[in-house]
């Protein structure tokens, strides 16, 4: 069986990155168990770029499921790449704090982590509450 982080791995040779050529990979297990995968999309106009996790979240959610239970970010970066803030809010949309994030290297290097602990103080739905 495909680990999670060997999904990340795989698609990160799909990113489409030529402008920067910083491919990133990224892989979430929805709560059916089911893999959904992104990398990174750059566009000559930069800031309308993509990132892999919002890529893989896109899947997930077009497939019809908004819960994850577990995330794989991969890059070949000289420590483990952390999602941006805008990622980190879109994983905290729809993983629960304890959610287990892996951060990769291509060079074997790791990081265990959860989305609470990239996103402490996360804004969420409670703050909503007087809408």
């Amino acid at each position: 069986m495909t680990s999670l982080l060997d999904e990340a791995r795989a698609v990160r040779e799909r990113a489409y990155v030529p402008y920067s050529k910083f491919k990133v990979g990224a892989a979430i297990r929805g709560a059916s168990g089911q893999v959904y995968r992104g990398c990174n999309v750059e566009n000559v106009a930069y800031p309308e770029g993509t990132c892999a996790e919002a890529g893989a979240i896109a899947a997930m959610v077009a497939a019809g499921e908004t819960v994850l239970v577990e995330v794989a970010v991969i890059a070949d970066s000289p420590s483990p790449v952390p999602p941006c803030g805008g990622c980190r809010q879109k994983l905290a949309e729809f993983g629960a704090a304890d959610v287990p994030v892996t951060l990769a290297t291509t060079d074997g290097g790791s990081q265990q982590t959860t989305v609470g602990a990239l996103l402490p103080g996360r804004f969420d739905a409670g703050h909503m509450a007087r809408a």
